[in-house]
């Protein structure tokens, strides 16, 4: 089923934004919730009401923390990743020998 998840419905609040940069990285709520110092419900709430920011919803053939990290990179755009330290797969090579991307552009 094809949905539209790349517009939020609201803005994401600082700690949603955190728990869902944290999400991106691949950690768990209960890691998340040590790095934040909550609890793992408070955290376990906030991807769920992130989720319904972006107006995911879990089903049986949903990932939703998936669906959540692609929208809140759509959302926030690939600079939501780059505490990850991976390189653009869009890079090209200019006529000077740099690598640019052609996608992402500051």
């Amino acid at each position: 089923m094809a949905r539209d998840i790349t517009i939020a419905q609201r803005e994401l609040s600082p700690f949603e934004q955190l728990v869902l940069g944290l999400v991106c990285e691949g950690k768990s709520n209960a890691a998340i919730a040590l790095e934040t110092a909550h609890t793992e419900k408070v955290i376990e709430n906030t991807v769920s009401r992130s989720a319904r920011v972006f107006n995911i919803t879990s089903d049986g053939d949903t990932n939703v923390r998936v669906l959540l990290a692609l929208a809140y990179r759509t959302h926030y755009g690939d600079s939501a990743f780059d505490r990850l330290g991976i390189a653009c797969s869009h890079f090209e090579v200019d006529g000077d020998g740099r690598a640019l991307c052609n996608r992402h552009i500051d």
